[in-house]
Order: C-alpha cells, then sequence, then structure tokens
C-alpha cells in the first residue's frame, strides 16, 4: 500500500516512513479519515480521502470513517482566514445522515468499515479532567509554530478554535483505545492536527502511531479543483447530476488527466500509464474514460452512461438537429405564454443559470460566446420566440461546452 499510494499520487508526507512502510506490508492495520459534517453533502475536494480510504479497506485494513460532529461545533481553523460559521447538534446531524449515501458509494460498512460520531465522546467531556490528563502533552509555543495558527493569529484567533488542535488529537487516542487505531490520514492542510495526534498516543499509551497526508488537490494550471459555474461540484444527485458531474471531468486539462485517472478511478496503473501517452485529439479517449468512471463511482454506471450519452449527442455536430440522447442535460420549462412574450438572450441566460448575471451574459456575447441551436448570436437585442424551436426545445450554449435545454411546456 505504501508505494501504490505513492504511484497514485496519494502521498505528501508521514511520520516514521520506515517503522509505517513495514507495518502496512507485513499487518493488518486499522486507519481513520475525519470529516466535518458543515454541509448536507460531500464535495470533489472529499474525493482523495474516500479513495485513499476505499483503497485502504480493498487491501484488507480495517478503516473508519469519523464524523466530527463534536469537533464541527467549534470549527478548524486550519487553511480558513476567519472563524466557520456555527451549527447546531441538529443541524449536524442531519447533514451527517444527508451524507452517508455517498459514503456507501465507496465504503463497504458491511464488511471491515466504521462510521462513528466523535460528538460520542466529546460531548460530554469533563473539562478540569481533560486539562489534567490531555492538554498537560501540550506546549503552546509549539502550537503558535505551526502555519494554522501562525496565519490566524494576524486575523483573530479565538479561544475556543485553539482547542481544535487537542480535540482532534483526543479523537485519534480515542479511536486508537476502541479500535486499536494507528495510522490517520488526511489532507496536508492537517499535518499539525495530525502529528499532535500521533504524539499524544505516543506519550500516553506508549503505542505506535502513525500520520500521512495527502496533496492538496489542485489542476496544473494551478485553479482550485472542484469548482464549476455554480459553485462547489457536489457528489450529491441532487446538487449536481449526472451530467453536469460527467462534464466536469471530461473537460480536464491534458496535463491532468493521468493524475486524475490514479487518484480517483480505480483502474490499473498500467492501464493509467497506456490512457496517459495519448496525445492530440486521442486524449479526449482517456478524458472520456475518466469521466466514465468517475461519474459511475458517484452516479453508478447506468447514469454515468446516459451522461456520456448526452455529451455525445450535444458534441456530435449535429445538436440543433435534435439527434441523440440529451435528456441529461440541464433543462428548464418555459411556458407558451413566457416564449411568446420574447425573452431576451441575456435575460434567458441568467435566468437557466449560464451566466451569474445579464452583464455577465453581455460580457460572454461581446467574446462570442453566446449561442441558440448552435448558432451564434451577435445582436444584444435577440429575443426568442416560437421560431427557435427545435422538437419543442431550445438549445442553450455559454461558450464552448456548457449547455442548456429550454423545454416548452406541453
Amino acid at each position: 500500500m505504501f508505494e501504490e499510494f505513492k504511484k497514485r499520487g496519494f502521498f505528501q508526507q508521514c511520520t516514521h516512513s520506515e517503522e509505517l512502510a513495514k507495518k502496512l506490508k507485513e499487518d493488518r492495520i486499522c486507519c481513520y479519515v475525519g470529516f466535518d459534517p458543515t454541509a448536507d453533502s460531500l464535495h470533489v475536494g472529499h474525493l482523495i480521502p474516500l479513495m485513499g480510504l476505499a483503497h485502504m479497506q480493498r487491501a484488507g485494513h480495517k478503516i473508519i470513517a469519523l464524523m466530527g460532529g463534536g469537533t464541527a461545533m467549534i470549527g478548524d481553523p486550519s487553511g480558513k482566514t476567519e472563524m466557520r460559521k456555527m451549527l447546531t447538534e441538529e443541524q449536524l446531524q442531519s447533514n451527517i445522515e444527508g451524507m452517508l449515501p455517498q459514503f456507501e458509494r465507496f465504503l463497504d460498512f458491511s464488511g471491515d468499515a466504521i462510521l462513528i460520531n466523535n460528538v460520542e465522546w466529546l460531548r460530554n467531556l469533563n473539562y478540569i479532567d481533560f486539562l489534567r490528563d490531555i492538554g498537560r502533552h501540550f506546549s503552546v509555543n509549539r502550537m503558535l509554530s505551526f502555519e494554522t495558527y501562525k496565519i490566524r493569529l494576524e486575523s483573530g484567533l479565538s479561544f475556543l478554535e485553539f482547542n481544535y488542535q487537542l480535540l482532534q488529537a483526543y479523537d485519534f487516542l480515542e479511536l486508537n483505545r476502541r479500535y486499536g487505531c494507528s495510522l490517520q490520514m488526511g489532507g496536508d492542510d492537517q499535518w499539525a492536527n495530525i502529528i499532535s495526534g500521533t504524539d499524544l498516543i505516543r506519550r500516553v499509551e506508549r503505542k505506535d502511531a502513525y500520520g500521512w497526508t495527502y496533496p492538496l488537490l489542485t489542476a496544473s494550471s494551478g485553479k482550485k479543483m472542484g469548482k464549476t459555474e455554480k459553485g462547489a461540484l457536489w457528489l450529491d444527485p441532487k446538487r449536481t447530476s449526472a451530467y453536469e458531474y460527467y462534464q466536469y471531468w471530461v473537460n480536464t486539462e491534458d496535463d491532468d488527466v493521468e493524475k486524475f485517472l490514479a487518484l480517483f478511478t480505480f483502474l490499473p496503473m498500467k492501464e493509467i500509464r497506456e490512457l496517459g501517452k495519448l496525445q492530440g485529439a486521442d486524449i479526449r479517449e482517456a478524458k472520456k474514460r475518466l469521466a466514465f468512471e468517475t461519474t459511475k463511482l458517484i452516479h453508478g454506471e447506468e447514469n454515468s452512461l446516459q451522461a456520456q450519452q448526452s455529451a455525445q449527442a450535444l458534441f456530435s455536430g449535429n445538436s440543433g438537429e435534435g439527434s441523440g440522447d440529451k435528456s441529461n442535460v440541464p433543462s428548464t420549462t418555459i411556458t407558451a405564454a413566457s416564449l411568446s412574450a420574447g425573452p431576451g438572450i441575456f435575460e434567458i441566460f441568467h435566468e437557466t443559470g449560464l451566466c451569474k448575471s445579464k452583464g455577465e451574459a453581455r460580457r460572454l456575447q461581446s467574446q462570442g460566446g453566446v449561442y441558440v441551436n448552435d448558432e451564434r448570436i451577435d445582436d444584444p437585442d435577440f429575443c426568442l420566440g416560437e421560431a427557435d424551436l427545435r422538437d419543442g426545445e431550445i438549445l442553450l450554449r455559454a461558450g464552448k461546452k456548457r449547455y442548456h435545454r429550454l423545454i416548452k411546456e406541453s
């Protein structure tokens, strides 16, 4: 697993690397990743830790997905320039329930996988005992040396948030005591929190404990991953459709295709290397394989296939003729009365979500990016009408790749 993780790009840094490599090779271990339920859905930023846990379970190790129902009531200051929004215990529990179906797409909880909420042991902690038993093992000077706290000291760090690192370390200790968990994994922004946990276990329990971090998710261009025109790329099908999810991955930059195949699919590395060798127009086939495999993981094979067919229908060059299955393409229903009123092109691009505002739509048109039924619209006064209907719908396009169907109400 140690070498496999490195090959696939899941490695940034770890503690006690030689010890851990030997242990992973010789023993079956228990590891965990923590997830803060600050929303009712996971997003693409959670994919690396999810895939990491899935690989560990497939390799025969015991895994724990730890829900931070307790720590999220405080908020992790890591990577944040201001204090997080406070959520109630009820909101956090509701979010956990919303995220569970997405976890089950990756992890088999009928096998050696556990999903547990840290509110179970944090909610009723005795503060005096916690300070005496746990707090005495932490050096304030050392904590302030971590980049997490250095950044926040400039903008203001609350005492509430300052406790977060102690609580996350205590989580690791508790999981070690309950389940023999000896490895915590997470994004590289969690390094300070993770090594605090390994140190605490080694001091208190006199047992081996290890930390492992993944690289933070970025595209080769330096852009932040997981952002779409509508915002975050969610794993909940109600928030991000299979078609939208497929389109996100099929539009991956050429330089990222092999890396993302290794990180976000279970394809063998030999096959991934072959796909990564494709150049020029052929790289499109590798992108389609990436999009299909990643969408299948979240939405299932049937929905992934439908999304692929919808994309092929749009990009076949005759989408304006209504050929192919476009049922998965985002759509909006328009009444006959609304269509007869002749809605303006900027208004309709804004209302369908193709543009965030009419002003953005106007700028898009000035760049030659506004299309109706695959015909470029340069007239700022253009209005839609019955004459634009093709088989009861109008196909809108923003730029080269973002489509939206406007369907006349029957």
